[in-house]
């Protein structure tokens, strides 16, 4: 252990912030201090026992000697008095180390002076001075709150852990879920916990005190552990992530590892966890293949878990509260020195010792080597100090438990110890166990010099507790008489309401700070002050004045205190909390605020009320009477004892703040209370009337009530109740009717009154009701116990609550039943939620009550609850007839009784205002405002005119509605005119035999005359066709779906109630059965007649117009919509214009679409108003539904738009069939594309062409211009007749060659790359460099942004049998259309500008052309003259002049003008030149042709080019170039021809062959052609041209670019035409570089000759299969292959298309070579992503024994990833993760380390590289590379990696290695370095001349002549066999020849006979 390295300092140098660590004059009495001095001295020594103060000084000193003794005793009195100091300085140097620890002490260092060798003298400590972030503590929570928690430290500091430090954000989704209340659900008060400290504020509040921010986060506490650190038996905290069927997944706060705790363990069962919770548990064992560990929380395994010795172990694993096997080391002044865990020591404070009250003799416990269990207490890093217990409680890792409390008095505490100088240790006897305490000097005593004399071990003294520590569990105590006076000692001893004594300490604005006598202060605000307004209190408060107080409350420690001698003397009962504010209670407050609706008082401890200014009904009387004397009502409701006007006890009218001030003190009584909304309601009136239990408001009780106020979800009332003022009505409480409560609600009004209101319960002093009619009707019957229920017995109620598996019923109070699902519905499959809703009025059958468990079980089924009565029905016309009456009210009508006009049944007179479809709507000449309505049905075939008289009887009548249902049918009519004949004659024979009136429960057949939503209009014919009503739903059955019941149906019901007031004058029927109904013959043709089916034409009213349909309503209930293109056969702009809302038109119905909204509507229809359906046959009933497409690709259509967005527009074409229209597709001008959402809205009408039709998703895809569809025979010809390749040929079927079509710019591609053009949703077309303007101009990209709209022509498509479309576009102004930039040019000027030239054809020598630079080198620069044809231009011909740097001045991309020097037509090849015409003129040949050469010529030219099959050779005075195979060879020269033979040679040669057809010449050179020739080539004096092989000869290389592999290997046997030329290719696409791939077979020429055919492996064939046979046999065989491979190759052409390249890799599947240049092509064509599938084909299809062949692929995605991946780093990853499973590990690594160097990612490279040293170990290759990145990248550390590598690497591999690297130090890093390593070497392997020659090759390349000899010299002295010496002295020989002179050179042959002479004697 490294402690700290501070150095002592002396004792003087005392921190003067040690005087303030406790404020001690708190706990003196009022009187100053006498003696400054001694005051100051006691509180330097005083000492820290305080959780949120330092710590005290250690005792001890007991065990020194006389002379120690004397020493600490002179120190002390050196310290304390100052006449002693200049003795203490004289001394100075005798006791400076004593002095300097105790002073170190008193600092709270830690280990001060470990570092200098020599055993501490004091143990460790954590103090405020020594505690610093970083540091691990173990501690235990004290408090518990909601944003934070208070931990107890050891020294009894305090910390604090934020809500958001308290735990791992991994479990922030359970801990946002608990908001606040987190903490205390994870966290107890006396939990263990282990802490780090975050960070240390200075205490604002008070000075010299900091605060400690702590975090209990385990990712800061396991910051270091990682799996293999984790051991068995070790203890680990862990929060409980989630709960599982078998236990607990477990997080430890990293990621690396999981863990579980099982549930099955007996021990672990008794544990009771949560999700998120902390906890202790033991590892059980360790699963690291699943990285899980497996952990055990028995609480007894947990506490005596010992952490086992680890090796290696790191500070960073000690944990606090970890439990080690210690031993002792030594015992220091205060503590023990422990040893533990082989490598660390800590110390043991004397207060953690495991004796709880160490006596003098405690050291005497502690002998040397003693072994002992402790647990680390804090661990220190940054100064590697470490603090042990030795607590019991805390080694049995308990919490010490506290029995006493701050503020107790203990009256016979014993004397334990008595530290001189420091303080006393006490036994405090408490109830179970004795507590140890301690008193720090300076609160023993006023005044006390000698401890040891005044107090001995074993007396008995009064203590008072001032603190606890509670990881110790050490109380600390004070002595000092003055603690024992007054009742407040500590802030837990203020309690609110307490009158108590206080000195005012100081006076401000704001109030007067005051101390009681026990040092507890406290504030006294301005305003309780006194009982007025002081404006200047320091006059009223004298600072040092003693008076009286009380405590208003205590919050946080922060005490308020008030002087009105009002509360300071009152008597009345103290209201400190809700909880006991109980009604009645009088009590004295202050008011805080007034308010015009009343006060607002508070009381102690932050309590308030709120005294109301109105009584209940005093808001009803100024809504119902506001013209009346407002008096003279008030007297009246006082005289029926209605409640009191006002709680403030103020006359009406007269204003608060008249009669009360703020700040008043008044006394009020509680009148109601909630303690949990924290309200309580007053009142000023302290005399209430007296009402007793009997008479107040009982559950079930009925009283009435008047509207308060309207909230969203109740209204709140004021009752008529005794001992309650307020009620709550929930909206659902309002009326059994779902649709009338909501109703109900939006028309009340404050000041309404409710007649019969239902107690259902309480709460507080506030009642809930219920409005509701079954409710009300059987309240008697409502039971409010479990008892009073009933098995088999109907009771009404209500829902409360809906869940998956039933529904709760409610009835009063608390009483709740339970009906399960298959209870509550005949339908078991349907669902609760939609057949029921909560507040729902049911009625229910009691099945089973449980008087145990109180459980009450119901059904809900309609077959045995359904209702007796008409109640649900007489309710819904009562409530209807309220709501027409408020709606009066609110409208203030004069005209209310409008209805008693038109009561049921009577005739009434009107006029015909409209005659519609459905029916006829009357008006009436005395009621404006009132309409009659007829229906179809009622008219009975009676024909009515618009403005006739009719006389109607009067069927229903809706109030709120203003609306009067007629009818004009004959029984009606008839009936009323014979009642009036029988009341004129008196037939009384008649009126016995019929009865006029029916009977109550009498079984009626009655028919339907009108169905409404909730009710059926009924007439009874039994009863000369009385009028009844019968409700279609039940309470039950409400939202279930209803039978639907047709005009003219008979249905059978029973007499429930007469006419009546009570029935709102209506008779009411009960249905007999709501599921069945008696259809007869009349009803059914009555069904037929109103029944609607798909095909049935209705008359139908528009009631809504919208943009894109027609809303419309028919029949009686029924509703439809028309869609915009269902209203004309031929699709017009603005369909609807002629439309209006209310009119009635003629439509068929088309669809019936289910749907369900809130309107219970149950399904709607879609209806067409176009006229071909209209007047179509029957058969166009059964072909409207048909969804076929019968569109066509080309067809031109017309829709609707109904959404624009970004991209496409979406139209409706029909019902079923919708198209988009893409924005591209939508116009070709750029102003026009620009402005694309504007050009568009909904409803207008948009026309198109078909492209392609998607027959699953009836979906169209538009284009705005026709085009000409692709045949049925192109597809056929072109691609197999799949459905997605027909669908691909028509999505660019309107892409042809020569269409102008829109675009938007994508991408600039770089150098002269072009442009790519999007055109399509997903097509995309390429804008070659040439294209894009029509003059030749520099820098055409300069106009061109992306993402800028353009206007394209489509110059070619090119389709391969992949699929693939290639598109090229031109935006040259003359072929688009556009006008040209340069319009004011001539014509002439202007077509000189546009031509361009397409064919080869069309160039001839000297023509003047333009192009731009494509790429450049220092042999020459290729430039583009047009889309498909590239020129060269050698160096030589660049200018007229020197070029010194072509690259730099011409660039890529610059405009050039040159003339045509030569075209080869052939090869496709044209050569242009820069230099003016009289210094590029060359002499042109016209044998152009091949007439003039013949079989047998002798012909002599330069050899053009050299391959490792043949020579290619121009022929003199021509422009043929001829090709000698290398089988047609001298005989001399064939073997390595390509060292003998280069560009430029003049060579003879005999034509062999010439084909005239394919342009080709054959020509021999073996010597029997030419040797009896007399034919002498002449001589050229001809310069010698750089020929274009030139240009790729570099790239011929092991590490090559991709794109030059056909350049070189094809050569000019036919080159690529011009369109596709290869060569250029990887030049020219500058938007993808070539990929870069490491090839084992590019330097064998002859393995790859062409790409369209099988490469031949011949040569490695001839070498593995056929090693015996003779080397003539050989060549002869690879002649043959060679000539084989020429004739495919001069017979094929170079791959140029999808098609081609198929073929080719169909024939070489295993050839890396062709795949990778696939891929090249591909992504010259910018398809990256077909690039990809192309290498996962390849490494598919290549033979798994192709190792190196598959490698090479993989390298080749490595480089595409690298280019193009997104992003690149994770990309190539991905791809490198998979190369690993199917190729030798190492070698990916390795390549991809090169593919990284390559790039020059450096930083991948390096972690790779790092990476790869760890896995491939002892690897000397992986070391070797290692080492030169690091040299090539000169970083430092070579040689620690160096000695690194050689204890790792096996011993064999050591001079390899070494060997290597000293080659590396030489070629790139430090030539010292690597002759010390070849010494090195040599000095142990002197014999080994491999590595005297290699150290001599090394330094001969250096070329220091004197070291190369004297190593010589060296070498050849060894004495060696004579084999080894001959190479040594040959290989001197050499150097000497070479570099030396012949003098050098004898001196060695010299050398070399001595030591053979010395030899052989």
């Amino acid at each position: 252990m490294a402690p700290s390295s501070k150095k002592p300092q002396g004792g003087n140098n005392k921190n003067p912030r040690d005087a303030t660590k406790f404020n001690k004059s708190s706990k003196k009495p009022f009187k100053p201090n006498k003696d400054h001095n001694n005051a100051a001295r006691s509180e330097a020594m005083a000492l820290q026992l305080e959780d949120d103060v330092p710590d005290f000084p250690r005792g001890g000193g007991s065990s020194l000697n006389r002379k120690e003794r004397d020493e600490i005793r002179a120190e002390v009195d050196a310290e304390f008095e100052a006449e002693e100091r200049e003795m203490k300085k004289k001394g100075k140097k005798k006791r400076v180390p004593k002095d300097s620890l105790v002073n170190e002490d008193e600092m709270g260092s830690l280990f001060g002076d470990g570092i200098t060798g020599k055993l501490p003298r004091y143990a460790n400590k954590i103090t405020l001075k020594n505690i610093s972030p970083g540091m691990r503590v173990w501690g235990v929570v004290a408090e518990v709150n909601e944003k934070d928690l208070v931990i107890s430290l050891p020294g009894g500091l305090r910390g604090l852990v934020r809500a958001s430090d308290a735990f791992d954000p991994i479990l922030d989704d359970e801990t946002e879920a608990l908001a606040d209340s987190v903490l205390p659900s994870i966290f107890r008060i006396g939990q263990l916990v282990s802490c780090i400290v975050l960070q240390l504020d200075e205490d604002k509040k008070e000075k010299g005190k900091r605060k400690i921010w702590l975090s209990l986060r385990l990712s800061l506490l396991h910051k270091g552990f990682t799996l293999d650190s984790v051991q068995e038996g070790m203890v680990l905290t862990a929060y409980i992530k989630s709960i599982e069927d078998h236990g607990y997944i477990l997080h430890f706060g990293l990621s690396s590892f999981t863990g579980f705790l099982p549930k099955n363990s007996q021990a672990d069962s008794k544990v009771q966890v949560s999700s998120g919770q902390l906890l202790q548990a033991a590892v059980r064992r360790v699963d690291k293949t699943r990285k899980v560990v497996h952990m055990s929380s028995d609480p007894e395994m947990v506490s005596k878990c010992v952490t086992k010795d680890l090796k290696g172990i790191s500070i960073d694993l000690l944990v606090p509260g970890m439990m080690v096997n210690a031993r002792v080391l030594s015992t220091l002044e205060n503590g023990v020195m422990l040893s533990f865990l082989t490598y660390f020591t800590g110390t043991v404070d004397i207060f953690h010792l495991q004796n709880i009250y160490p006596t003098t003799n405690w050291k005497e416990d502690y002998n040397q080597n003693k072994k002992l269990n402790a647990r680390v207490l804090f661990v220190d890093p940054s100064t590697r100090a470490v603090g042990l217990t030795l607590n019991p409680h805390l080694v049995r890792n308990k919490a010490p438990p506290s029995h006493v409390k701050i503020g107790d008095i203990c009256d016979d505490a014993k004397v334990v110890r008595v530290d001189r100088g420091l303080g006393l240790l006490l036994e405090i006897p408490s109830t179970q166990v004795s507590t140890p305490a301690y008193v720090s000097i300076s609160d023993v005593a006023e005044e006390v010099r000698k401890l040891e004399k005044k107090f001995k071990e074993g007396t008995r003294v009064r203590v008072r507790i001032l603190g606890f520590r509670h990881l110790e569990g050490l109380a600390t105590g004070i002595l000092k008489a003055s603690a024992f006076e007054g009742s407040v000692f500590t802030h837990s001893d203020v309690k609110p309401g307490m009158v108590v004594r206080g000195k005012i300490i100081a006076v401000d604005s704001f109030g007067a700070i005051v101390q009681f006598p026990g040092g507890v202060k406290a504030l006294c605000p301005l305003t309780h002050m006194s009982e007025f307004e002081i404006a200047k209190p320091r006059k009223k408060f004298k600072v040092g004045a003693e008076l009286v107080f009380r405590v208003l409350g205590c919050k946080s420690k922060r005490i308020t205190v008030t002087h009105k001698k009002t509360l300071v003397k009152s008597k009345l009962g103290i209201l400190s909390s809700y909880a006991d504010a109980a009604d009645g209670l009088i009590t004295h407050g202050w008011i805080r605020k007034i308010e015009e609706r009343g006060c607002f008082v508070h009381f102690y401890n932050g309590v308030q009320g709120f005294a109301p200014r109105l009584g209940p009904y005093y808001l009803k009387l100024i809504y119902l009477s506001p013209c009346v004397d407002t008096l003279l009502n008030i007297q009246t409701f006082l005289q029926k004892g209605c409640s009191t006007i006002s709680e403030l006890g103020l006359e009406p009218g007269s204003d608060p703040s008249s009669m009360y001030h703020v700040g008043q003190v008044i006394k009020c009584r509680v009148i109601g209370s909630n303690a949990t909304s924290r309200r309580i309601k007053l009142s000023l009136i302290i005399q209430p009337p007296r009402v007793s239990e009997d008479d107040m408001a009982k559950l079930g009780s009925l009283v009435s009530g008047v509207v308060d106020r309207v909230t969203p979800n109740a209204v709140m009332v004021y009752v008529n109740a005794k001992g309650y003022s307020m009620g709550t009505i929930f909206t659902d409480h309002l009326a059994d009717h779902h649709g009338l409560a909501a109703l109900m609600k939006s028309v009340l009004k404050p000041g309404y009154e409710f007649d019969q209101l239902l107690v259902l319960d309480t709460e507080g002093n506030n009642l809930i009701l219920s409005a509701k009619h079954s409710l009300i009707n059987s309240a008697p019957m409502l039971p409010s116990e479990v008892s009073q229920v009933h098995p088999n017995t109907v009771v009404h109620g209500y829902i409360c609550n809906l869940i998956d598996t039933g529904c709760f019923v409610r009835f009063l109070g608390r009483v709740t039943g339970f009906s399960p699902r298959h209870k509550a519905m005949d339908d078991h499959k349907g669902d609760l939620s939609e057949a029921y809703y909560i507040g729902q009025s049911v009625r229910s059958t009691i099945l089973d009550v449980n008087s145990e468990t109180g459980r009450i079980t119901l059904s809900l089924k309609q077959s045995s609850c359904s209702s007796t009565d008409a109640s649900f029905i007489r309710e819904y016309f009562i409530s209807e007839e309220k709501i027409a009456k408020l709606q009066v009210l609110d409208s203030k009508e004069s005209k209310s009784d409008w209805s008693e006009g038109f009561s049921i049944g009577s005739v009434v007179e009107g006029k015909v205002q409209e005659a519609k479809d459905i029916g006829v709507v009357v008006s009436f000449e005395k009621y404006n405002d009132v309409f009659g309505f007829i229906t179809q049905y009622q008219l009975a075939g009676t024909t009515v005119e618009t403005g006739s008289i009719v006389r109607a009887v009067v069927l229903d009548v809706a109030k709120a509605e203003h609306l009067v249902d007629l009818s004009l049918k004959p029984e009606f009519i008839t009936n009323l005119k014979q009642e009036s004949s029988k009341s004129q004659t008196h037939m009384k024979k008649r009126r016995r035999e019929v009865s006029d009136d029916p009977e109550m429960h009498e079984t009626v057949n009655a028919v339907v005359e009108i169905v409404k939503e909730n009710y059926l209009v009924l007439s009874i014919p039994k009863y000369n066709y009385a009028v009844g009503y019968a409700s279609i739903s039940d309470y039950n059955t409400q939202k279930f779906p209803q039978k639907q019941f047709l005009n003219g149906q008979s249905v059978n019901a029973t007499v429930m109630a007469l006419p009546s007031p009570t029935t709102a004058g209506r008779l009411l029927l009960l249905l007999n059965s709501l599921s069945e109904s008696a259809d007869t013959s009349s009803s059914k043709r009555a069904k037929k007649k109103s029944s609607y089916k798909v095909g049935s034409v209705v008359q139908a009213e528009i009631t809504e117009i919208k943009a894109l349909e027609l809303r419309l309503k028919f029949g009686i209930g029924f509703h439809g919509r028309v869609r915009i293109t269902e209203v004309n056969d031929d699709l017009l702009e603005d369909p609807f214009n002629n439309f209006r809302i209310g009119q009635t038109v003629t439509a068929r119905i088309v669809a019936k679409t289910n749907y369900s909204d809130n309107n219970k509507k149950g399904f709607q229809w879609d209806l067409s108003l176009k006229p071909s359906l209209l007047t179509g046959s029957c058969e166009i009933e059964e072909n409207i539904l048909k969804g076929d497409l019968d569109f066509s690709v080309g067809k031109h259509v017309t829709g609707y738009v109904y959404k624009v967005d970004a991209e496409w527009v979406w139209l409706t074409i029909s019902r079923n069939v919708r198209a988009q229209l893409f924005i591209l597709d939508s116009a070709c001008e750029p102003s026009e594309l620009q402005e694309f959402q504007k050009r568009f809205h909904v409803g207008n009408a948009v026309s198109g062409h078909v492209l392609s039709v998607s027959k699953e998703k009836k979906l169209l895809r538009l284009v705005s211009y026709p085009f000409t569809p692709i045949a049925d025979k192109a597809v056929d010809n072109e691609v197999s007749k799949t459905d997605a390749n027909v669908s691909m040929l028509n999505a660019t079927a309107h892409i042809h060659e020569g269409c102008v079509v829109g675009g938007r710019i994508i991408k600039k591609l770089p150098g002269v790359g072009g442009l790519t053009v999007q055109i399509g949703p997903h097509m995309y077309g390429r804008v070659h460099y040439s294209e894009l303007s029509d003059s030749w101009v520099s820098n055409p990209l300069s106009g061109y942004e992306e993402g800028q709209f353009v206007k394209c022509k489509v110059v070619e498509c090119s389709r391969s049998g992949q699929g693939t479309f290639h598109i090229d576009l031109s935006l040259r102004s003359s072929l688009v259309g556009t006008l040209c930039q340069d319009s004011n040019e001539p014509d002439n000027d202007k077509h000189t500008h546009t031509e361009r030239p397409e064919k080869i054809d069309d160039l001839k020598p000297n023509m003047v052309i333009q192009g731009y630079v494509k790429n450049v080198s220092s042999k020459g620069c290729f430039i583009l003259l047009s889309r498909k044809l590239d020129a060269k231009i050698l160096v030589s011909n660049l200018s007229d002049g020197y070029v010194d740097d072509p690259e730099k001045e011409f660039p890529v991309g610059k405009l050039v003008t040159g003339r045509v020097s030569s075209v080869e037509p052939l090869s496709k090849r044209v050569e242009v030149t820069l230099k003016s015409l009289s210094a590029s003129s060359l002499p042109q040949s016209a044998r152009n042709n091949l007439d003039s050469l013949h079989v047998g010529d002798i012909i002599s030219g330069r050899v053009k080019r050299v391959e490792s099959y043949g020579l290619f050779i121009t022929i003199d005075n021509t422009n043929v170039v001829g090709l000698c195979h290398v089988s047609e060879l001298a005989e001399d020269k064939k073997d390595n021809f390509e060292t003998k033979y280069k560009t430029g040679e003049r060579v003879s040669a005999k034509v062999l062959k010439v084909d005239k057809e394919r342009h080709r010449v054959s020509l021999g050179m073996k010597d029997l052609y030419i040797m009896d020739s007399d034919h002498t080539p002449p001589k050229q004096d001809l310069d010698e041209p750089i020929r274009q092989t030139d240009l790729v000869d570099d790239s011929k290389s092991v590490m090559c670019p991709v794109g030059s592999f056909l350049g070189d290997q094809n050569m000019d046997i036919e080159h690529e035409n011009a369109e596709f030329q290869f060569l250029a290719q990887a030049e020219s696409r500058a938007l993808v570089p070539p990929l870069e791939v490491t090839l084992d077979d590019v330097d064998q020429g002859d393995d790859i000759v062409s790409q369209d055919q099988e490469l031949p492996d011949a040569e490695d064939a001839v070498d593995d299969k056929k090693k015996k046979l003779t080397k003539k046999k050989a060549r002869d065989e690879r002649e043959r292959e060679i000539r084989a491979a020429e004739e495919r190759l001069l017979e094929k052409d170079i791959p140029r298309t999808d098609e081609e390249f198929e073929k080719l890799v169909r024939s070489s599947p295993n050839n890396s070579y062709v795949w990778i240049k696939y891929m090249e092509f591909v992504l010259s064509m910018a398809d990256v992503e077909k690039a990809r599938s192309i290498a996962k084909r390849a490494l598919e299809t290549i033979n798994f024994r192709e190792e190196n062949e598959k490698l090479n692929v993989w390298v080749a995605y490595f480089n595409l990833e690298s280019k193009y991946g997104s992003p690149p780093e994770e990309a190539v990853m991905k791809v490198f993760q998979k190369a690993l499973q199917y190729n030798d590990p190492k070698k990916v690594h390795l390549a991809l380390l090169g593919v990284f160097e390559r790039s020059e990612q450096h930083k991948l490279a390096d972690e790779l590289a790092d990476s790869m040293i760890k896995r491939f170990k002892k690897s000397c290759k992986v070391w070797l590379r290692r080492v030169q990145r690091l040299l090539v990248q000169q970083q430092d550390g070579v040689q620690d990696f160096v000695s690194r590598a050689e204890k790792i690497l096996p011993k064999h591999k050591h001079i390899k290695f070494l060997s290597q690297t000293a080659i590396l130090e030489f070629k790139c890093g430090n030539p010292e370095r690597g002759r010390s390593m070849f010494e090195n070497i040599l000095r142990q392997n002197p014999k080994r001349t491999d590595l005297w020659s290699v150290y001599l090759d090394q330094e001969i390349r250096l070329g220091e002549t004197d070291l190369i000899r004297a190593l010589f010299e060296r070498a050849t002295s060894l004495s060696l066999p004579a084999k080894k010496m001959k190479f040594l002295f040959k290989k001197y020989l050499e150097y000497e020849e070479r570099h030396g002179n012949e003098g050098r050179a004898n001196y060695v042959k010299q050398k070399a006979m001595s030591y053979v002479e010395n030899t052989v004697a």
